[in-house]
């Protein structure tokens, strides 16, 4: 079995991800079965290829983590973040995601704008083993923080696809975005508090999947660069692998303004750019 650490430029939290596929290597799920009952074996093993030497305290008061204990599908865990600011837009940093059991354990580090006050963000992960996930928060002082959560889910990354690769093909890459709320006197930092939800259309293969008409497995392609922005404020950047499902999709709560457009751009694993521009003087013209 290959083992790649893949370091990430620009993010000083990180000191290394470890992949355990590397792109166009196979794992069985056999090969990954491990005892039913929570362990932290994995995450002894991994923490420091991740975070290096760095201490990680409790993140109660910083952030919490919400997801099933048992999964309806394996394939489309969702996971919630509830982010606590205490007041100040840039107290948190970044936030990890990662699933102990996954051959690709780090899921997504986000990385938000310094006054876009991220309090609430939900995505949806591949499950491969029962599970810890773990949601490392940095904050504006370097510290680290953890929270996580057991999750009893087995063959998310190597579960069919939802569309035939035809189908995805077609419509690779298309978004959408859909505006919850708008609250000019919201109770995030800024005081305008806006609830988003973008959809990005991209079939996000973990090339650990099998085409059920060939029977072979289908090359890795997924979306592994994202970044959102109104006008030239940073919202959220997220570098990511194999664990976000099927057609990404994030919900997200932060400090909107009127005026200046939504934009979204996203990259994938073959090179492909994918970008989409909304207007923002009419919030509720998104929903």
């Amino acid at each position: 079995m290959m083992r790649t650490v893949v370091q990430w430029s620009g993010l000083s939290r990180l000191a290394a991800v470890v992949f355990l596929v590397a792109a166009g290597a196979v794992v069985p799920t056999s090969a990954l079965a491990q005892s039913k009952e929570p362990s932290e074996a994995r995450w002894e093993s991994m923490k420091t290829d991740v975070f290096g030497d760095r201490s990680i305290g409790d993140a109660a008061g910083v952030v919490s983590l919400e997801a099933p204990k048992r999964a309806q599908d394996a394939a489309l865990v969702p996971v919630d973040l509830r982010l606590d600011l205490a007041g100040d837009p840039g107290r948190i940093r970044a936030v990890t995601l990662i699933v102990d059991a996954n051959p690709a354990p780090v899921a997504a580090v986000f990385t938000f704008g310094k006054d876009a006050a991220v309090t609430h963000l939900s995505t949806r992960l591949r499950v491969n083993d029962y599970s810890y996930i773990r949601a490392i928060a940095e904050t504006s002082d370097g510290a680290l923080h953890m929270t996580k959560t057991y999750v009893k889910a087995s063959g998310g990354c190597s579960a069919p696809a939802l569309k035939n690769q035809d189908e995805a093909k077609a419509s690779l890459g298309k978004m959408k975005l859909r505006v919850f709320a708008f609250d000019p006197n919201g109770a995030s930092p800024r005081g305008h508090s806006t609830d988003m939800q973008l959809l990005i259309r991209h079939p996000n293969n973990s090339g650990l999947q099998m085409d059920q008409i060939t029977r072979y497995y289908i090359p890795p392609h997924f979306i592994n660069a994202l970044s959102i922005k109104q006008g030239d404020r940073l919202i959220f950047r997220m570098e990511s692998g194999i664990s976000i499902s099927e057609d990404p999709n994030f919900r997200f709560e932060f400090a909107a303004s009127k005026g200046q457009p939504i934009d979204v751009e996203a990259g994938d694993t073959e090179e492909n750019t994918f970008r989409h521009e909304w207007p923002f003087d009419d919030p509720m013209a998104l929903q």
